[in-house]
């Protein structure tokens, strides 16, 4: 922590040494009445020049705890070493709230999502995370860290890539042909282009899938364009309703009255996740796959109950005809699956489908903590709190790094180094490890040509992405199209995107539609990693 203490002296001889603390008000605070002195956060301005003494100063160390953006852990650790810290702090909005509970309400209040809430709903929300700010908190972060919510974050759907900057601009490229892109045409584009229709709206997430695309606004309000339903298309792309593009952002309607703070899509569904934790269904509700039986034109957000009545979703990923979620709770987090079990997708060591989400409780019984998850087409990965990997599913061109080819119903550990992200797609799986190397296996990333396959051009186990390690950049996220499609008369070739920490992108893989931010030349289909000419900090 970078506000380290002596959790063994006395209040009264607990100090923390400080230097040019901003808005320091020891000399032009005017004079407080001094009945508001317990119920308004303050500075006394009485201690001497360069240390103030916690006790009589809480109001500074509350402003410190809160700046230093500390983990939710290492506030309640400040609690079980410190009486200090257990003790009330007499401040509103509950005097009888620590200072590491006041700092964790503090944290939540400056994202938009809580901001927005009125008092009733904040304190629902906090009694079912489990009756603290702190694990609000801790609710909030999963979900800005698992899917980048109100960060730069790069989405590639079959074709054509979707990039959102750190200040909410959204830019699009690549096909076009049912409006995908959100540019009020149909023309494929071959470089970043910005949506300017959002201009003034802030966007915290995306969704890509078959030719269909869903932003995430700071004000929870949800946007769609490309194909104007929700449903499926068939294998050769033909829709499967009679409806037609929508070229322009449009707001999703059936949405209003839910605070939405992440959407996923998948080749036969979409799916969204509100603020409070639930998880909203469209289309493809035949036979109860994705938890209700509705018919396949229904637009309308379907809640998905049951098991999951009592359960704070924190994080959803659509597959093709399946969806995960990572459920949230003050002793850690399971996972849930729900609708096509071919294979082995969902999870439960079998092949059935299931109609309504049922916990994957493989993760419980060998003391598996997960903490965020990735659907591919036809597999599934998740990212564990020790960095360890575990897939399952189809295991098609060795996607689930076991190194063969069948198909896995449990999840089970990959051999890699520890791990910080994954990111399943087509038939192939991205790792970002703590040393920031990044490994793949399964079908080889058109464009990545390193020798390392074999003569199939499969990739069984991990294999380290030399093309991607030569550029000597810090990976956060990868993004492989995790969807089929077929555009001007032919099947799309799979591409990835990958961002960097300092808010470059990079690119690789099919090409043809201008997914890459470049045209290629004539006969050329695809290219190995290079950067996009797009700044997304």
């Amino acid at each position: 922590m970078e506000c380290p203490m002596d959790a063994t002296a006395s209040e009264a001889s607990l100090v923390i040494q400080f230097h040019n603390i901003v808005h320091d008000a020891t000399s032009q605070s005017p004079q407080r009445d001094p009945e508001d002195e317990h119920t308004k956060r303050h500075f006394s301005g009485e201690e001497a020049i360069g240390q103030f003494p916690l006790a009589a100063n809480p109001s500074i160390l509350l402003q410190l705890l809160s700046s230093c953006e500390l983990d939710p852990k290492d506030l309640a650790a400040l609690e079980a070493t410190c009486t200090f810290f257990r003790n009330p702090a007499k401040f509103p909005p509950d005097l009888e709230l620590s200072l590491p509970e006041l700092a964790a309400f503090d944290m939540c209040q400056d994202r938009a999502m809580f901001k927005l809430m009125g008092e009733e709903e904040k304190e629902w929300l906090k009694q079912r995370c489990g009756g603290s700010w702190k694990l609000v908190l801790g609710y909030i972060l999963v979900g800005e860290k698992n899917y980048r919510r109100g960060k730069s974050q790069v989405s590639s759907g079959p074709g054509y890539s979707i990039v959102v900057t750190s200040k909410g601009d959204v830019y699009s490229f690549g096909a076009n042909s049912w409006g995908q892109l959100g540019l009020g045409d149909t023309e494929h584009k071959f470089k970043p282009c910005l949506i300017r229709s959002l201009q003034g709206i802030r966007i915290t997430q995306v969704a890509v899938g078959s030719r269909r695309t869903m932003l995430v606004s700071d004000t929870g309000s949800v946007y769609k364009f490309g194909h104007s339903t929700f449903g499926p298309f068939d294998y050769y792309g033909a829709a499967a309703t009679n409806e037609v593009s929508c070229p322009n952002p449009q707001l999703v309607e059936s949405l209003k009255g839910i605070f939405v703070v992440q959407a996923s899509i998948g080749g036969f569904f979409s799916a969204v996740l509100s603020r409070e934790g639930r998880v909203y269904t469209f289309s493809w509700g035949q036979a109860e796959r994705v938890g209700h039986a509705t018919e396949i034109a229904d637009v309308e957000p379907r809640l998905l109950s049951g098991p999951l009545e009592d359960v704070l979703v924190v994080q959803i990923a659509a597959g093709n005809c399946y969806l995960l979620m990572l459920a949230y709770h003050p002793n850690g987090m399971s996972v849930y699956s729900v609708g096509c079990g071919l294979g082995g997708k969902l999870g439960h060591g079998n092949t059935r489908n299931e109609g309504t989400p049922l916990q994957i409780e493989h993760f419980q019984t060998f003391n598996i903590r997960p903490m965020s998850i990735s659907a591919g087409a036809f597999h599934a990965a998740v990212l564990s709190s020790d960095g360890r990997i575990f897939t399952w599913g189809w295991g098609v061109h060795g996607c689930l790094g076991r190194g063969a080819e069948e198909y896995m119903t449990l999840p089970t550990a990959v051999e890699t180094l520890k791990a910080v992200h994954v990111s399943a797609g087509y038939y192939t799986t991205f790792v970002i490890t703590d040393n920031g190397e990044v490994y793949t296996f399964g079908q080889k990333g058109v464009g990545l040509q390193d020798g390392e396959d074999d003569e199939s051009g499969d990739i069984l186990a991990p294999k380290l992405v030399t093309s991607l390690a030569g550029l000597e950049e810090s990976f956060v996220q990868f993004s492989s199209t995790n969807a089929g499609d077929w555009i001007d008369d032919k099947l799309v070739y799979a591409h990835t995107v990958a961002l960097t920490n300092s808010g470059k992108m990079y690119a690789f893989g099919g090409g043809s539609q201008g997914q890459l931010g470049v045209k290629l030349a004539e006969g050329k289909e695809a290219m190995p990693p290079f950067q996009v000419a797009v700044n997304l900090i």
